[in-house]
């Protein structure tokens, strides 16, 4: 039976683990091997790491540090970064990745959805849109290569084309409140899970689990996903690894399941 994950994001730049705010001024907040130890301990329910260079840098996918972080994951790992044909996606997948994330590259050529779907089964095809609010109006636009390329397209809009072309999974990423920890987007969280039918995944924003609940809360079953929320610990944003209990975990997916 399909429920709630609560997934931990990883993003690499220049091999180390770094947390942003708007997707700017990183900040290095470790090795990833040693994150993923912990959240292996910790009994995450998924991971997604996204390498945040290789795309911007036109980079090949790491495929060494992919597969020590396979090695290493006891959970489903997601891995996103530099993926542009269908044959790095198989690759990928033969190194013991569940799930390849894609962004730049399908908003520059839809079609490779369609064909990387073909080649690895749709449930391991996940799109990454990375979005960010006009400064007049509602809606939010697609924007890639770290926030500084607007396509100028709906997130609603190309989420459903992606979900049409043959993608498994959405995973829409607020560039606004990206490392801010004060709430995710919730009324666009709505709206994507009326528009698609298949898995979505919500991150930027995550503060506390009440942050998570209320998207929980309001959208069913869904992925909720943060970054700073599981490696940063009070206002001075000390680094700590951290993720919640079995029961507090139970505790926020029940109650939010039984009021939505």
């Amino acid at each position: 039976m399909l429920r709630p994950r609560i997934i931990p994001c990883l993003l690499i730049q220049d091999g180390g683990l770094v947390k942003t705010v708007r997707f700017k001024d990183p900040k290095y907040v470790g090795d990833p091997i040693n994150a993923v130890r912990i959240f292996n301990e910790k009994e995450a329910d998924e991971l997604v790491v996204l390498d945040i260079d290789a795309s911007v840098k036109g980079m090949e996918p790491n495929y060494q540090r992919i597969a020590n972080l396979a090695a290493e994951c006891r959970m489903p790992l997601c891995y996103g970064g530099g993926v542009r044909t269908p044959e790095q996606a198989r690759k990928i997948i033969s190194l013991g990745v569940e799930k390849v994330a894609i962004s730049a590259a399908a908003l520059e050529n839809p079609l490779l959805i369609t064909q990387i779907a073909e080649e690895i089964g749709r449930q391991s095809v996940v799109v990454v849109l990375d979005h960010k609010r006009r400064l007049l109006g509602s809606t939010q636009d697609v924007w890639t290569h770290n926030g500084t390329r607007n396509t100028k397209r709906s997130v609603l809009e190309v989420a459903a084309e992606m979900a049409e072309l043959g993608a498994g999974e959405i995973v829409i990423n607020s560039i606004d409140n990206d490392g801010r920890m004060k709430g995710y987007d919730v009324d666009l969280a709505i709206k994507l899970r009326q528009a698609v039918k298949i898995p979505i995944t919500i991150l930027g924003g995550g503060g506390s689990l009440d942050d998570m609940h209320k998207v929980i809360a309001k959208c069913g079953v869904v992925g909720v996903s943060a970054g700073s929320f599981f490696v940063f610990k009070g206002p001075y944003r000390a680094v700590l690894i951290s993720y919640p209990s079995a029961q507090q975990k139970d505790d926020v997916i029940y109650s939010a399941l039984q009021s939505n």
